[in-house]
């Protein structure tokens, strides 16, 4: 949490931004914080990252906008002049954020092990447990009602929100952030049939988390069940992704809300991984590749690229009416064969 409240001159140089005042207007302003162009009250600052709220640039209450050197003439206002306005204000959120953080100190109703380390500098709040031979690494926060497994490690400066379970076994790196009620480390979904009955694979492997990884609420990212499943530096999962036993995610890549990964499925570094999106076993998508929204994967990706599958919506009686022409498919394919064939044996006999 960060209390300064820096002056207009101020946020321009920690933005590297060139700062242009209107007439009438004082670098030494102090904003109050952040908002939409359309939403922006006389003491807050806006952005411009698309083209779609170009609109409301004329008409906003804002005290400056952070805006592209293409933009700043349409800007009436103070502007704040930075060659990526969507990053500017990523940055700026930073400045501004006022999510409440915790002194260092282990809370009284905590639980730790007697064999557990915990860096002087950490944080562990009420009713945390924290097992036989994990390790709290500085700075680190272990929010409220927050489970550390056995011999699981926590890095420097990372983050627990409460009510995170992290199982036996499991390594997270430093500067890591993980939202309330996310699963790391529980068993993955192993069972051998024989005779109508299952027989439980009993998951060997663990988890392991490099630096800088974001995890959303209500994730669960099961355990490898020989070897570990491995989420790269700088991954970013949002909430409600289940991500299944020895997966590997590379470096940098980002899959978003309700997106699912199963078995031994490796993802390459910068992957895009959006909303609803499924990932068969034991596949591998390349580097830098983008799987759009409620596509299916179901074979390898080797090329970098965009991929997309399933059935836009449209109007309801036309999809059911297009729904029945997909189960004919194959019928009129045949038909269509036959029909080409019987031309091509029609025009061979003229001849």
């Amino acid at each position: 949490m960060n209390n300064a409240q820096p002056t207009l001159a101020q946020l321009a140089e920690a933005l590297g931004a060139e700062l242009r005042l209107a007439a009438g207007a004082s670098g030494e302003q102090v904003p109050t914080g952040l908002n939409t162009l359309q939403d922006a009250a006389k003491s807050e600052v806006s952005f411009l990252a698309s083209a779609n709220y170009r609109r409301f640039l004329t008409t906003t209450k804002a005290c400056a906008v952070l805006v592209s050197a293409d933009d700043v003439e349409s800007c009436p206002g103070t502007a704040l002049i930075v060659p990526n306005p969507y990053l500017a204000f990523a940055m700026a959120t930073a400045i501004y954020d006022r999510t409440p953080t915790p002194a260092p100190g282990i809370d009284p109703s905590a639980t730790i092990h007697g064999s557990a380390e915990v860096a002087a500098g950490a944080c562990i709040g009420p009713g945390a447990v924290i097992e036989a031979h994990a390790k709290i690494g500085q700075g680190a926060i272990v929010g409220s009602g927050c489970v550390v497994g056995e011999g699981s490690e926590i890095g420097a400066r990372s983050r627990l929100f409460p009510n995170v379970v992290i199982y036996h076994g499991c390594f997270i790196g430093a500067d890591c952030t993980v939202h309330s009620n996310t699963v790391i480390g529980a068993d993955g979904f192993g069972f051998a049939p024989a005779q109508g009955q299952w027989t439980k694979i009993h998951q060997l492997g663990g988890v392991e988390i490099a630096d800088e990884v974001e995890i959303g609420s209500c994730t669960c990212i099961d355990r490898g069940a020989l070897g570990n499943t491995v989420i790269g530096r700088g991954v970013k999962i949002d909430n409600m992704v289940q991500i299944a036993h020895n997966v590997q995610i590379g470096d940098y890549s980002a899959m978003a809300a309700c997106s699912a990964v199963a078995g031994s499925a490796v993802i390459g570094k910068h992957c895009t991984i959006a909303g609803g999106a499924g990932i068969v076993g034991h596949v591998t998508i390349a580097d830098r590749s983008h799987v759009t929204a409620r596509t299916l994967v179901t074979k390898s990706i080797e090329e970098a690229g965009s991929y997309s599958s399933g059935v836009p919506f449209m109007e309801s009686r036309s999809w059911r009416r297009n729904a029945v022409r997909y189960g004919q498919l194959d019928q009129m394919a045949r038909r269509l064969k036959a029909l080409e064939s019987a031309l091509k044996q029609q025009g061979q006999a003229e001849e």
